[in-house]
């Protein structure tokens, strides 16, 4: 068995990233992180501003409320463990075995659980770039659980069945949103950034598959995109944060999953410093906009994104 611990797939890659307009690749692997033309990988500084922007806004406390980074030193935030397909593959039980893939995963004693209910477990196959993700994921001295479960290869643009969740609420992969050491290192994050809301409406947007929310509108629904305004000034920022922000303007943040206002999700990394981090932390959530992505959308059950008419390309 092979196993590339966290640590050491970001240091094999460190000096080796792409400090242009492409997104990194998984650490440790040569695996993108989904098509260019997924819409995780969408530049959606220039569309529209959806309608309901200010209603939403106002449901998640935009105008009082500041970002806030869900991941640090020590050890917070969501792990990942990069694998080769020498691991042990196990089954696993679901709680949600109808809207679950069945695996096998990648599983075992060996791979870090994220702490905290959630308990997120993400684990990436260097051979075949397959991601697997588990919620509420638990060993089990060798009889494995889990709430749900998916697996997405990250070659393709395919979505999970409409009405499936995943190890998000969303439906959605978890690791294509987290902010990565190695990407801000780089200089540059091309992908959207998963967040969380307190209040979600019982519905949902391409790319979100699934809900779990309320039965009112004046929430977001899941899979809602928000930018952050392009006139927001950076200059009291410094050089990292700076890498953030500009994700946030070019490729924004996606409603993943219900949780605090406004907090948006990284991996565990101990190299993170507190002084990034207050620096994010001064961004007001009112600085954000909702914007219409669904125009971008190829076909119903694909994440492929194309640019035209009702859908502009950044200039």
């Amino acid at each position: 068995m092979k196993r590339l611990p966290l640590i050491g797939v970001i240091a094999l890659v460190m000096g080796s990233l792409p400090g242009s307009a492409d997104a990194a690749p998984v650490p440790g692997t040569t695996c993108g992180v989904f098509p260019a033309d997924n819409v995780w990988n969408m530049d959606v500084s220039a569309l529209p501003v959806h309608p309901k922007s200010k209603t939403w806004k106002k449901a998640v406390h935009a105008a009082t409320t500041l970002l806030h980074p869900d991941f640090g030193p020590p050890g917070y935030g969501i792990p990942f463990d990069v694998v080769d397909s020498t691991h042990p593959s196990v089954g696993m039980s679901f709680t949600y075995a109808d809207e679950s893939d069945p695996g096998p995963y990648p599983f075992g004693p060996d791979v870090h659980i994220e702490g905290g209910s959630d308990r997120h477990a993400v684990m990436i196959d260097l051979d075949t770039c397959t991601l697997y993700e588990l919620y509420a994921a638990r060993w089990n001295g060798g009889s494995p659980t889990a709430g749900s479960g998916a697996v997405f290869d990250l070659a393709s643009d395919s979505l999970r069945p409409n009405g499936w969740t995943s190890a998000d609420a969303a439906g959605l992969p978890i690791f294509a949103g987290l902010v990565r050491y190695d990407e801000v290192q780089s200089g540059f994050i091309g992908h959207a950034i998963r967040f969380t809301v307190g209040c979600t409406q019982n519905s949902h947007l391409w790319p979100a598959r699934h809900d779990a929310g309320l039965s009112d509108l004046r929430c977001p629904p899941m899979g809602a995109r928000f930018r952050l305004k392009a006139g927001f000034d950076e200059s009291r920022f410094g050089a990292p944060a700076k890498v953030v922000l500009e994700a946030m303007k070019h490729y924004g943040l996606i409603v993943a999953d219900n949780g605090s206002d406004w907090f948006f999700q990284g991996t565990v990394d101990p190299r993170w410093t507190n002084g990034l981090l207050d620096q994010l932390k001064r961004v007001p959530a009112n600085a954000f906009v909702a914007v219409r992505e669904s125009r971008c959308k190829v076909a119903p059950n694909s994440a492929k994104f194309a640019y035209g008419l009702s859908c502009p390309a950044p200039a």
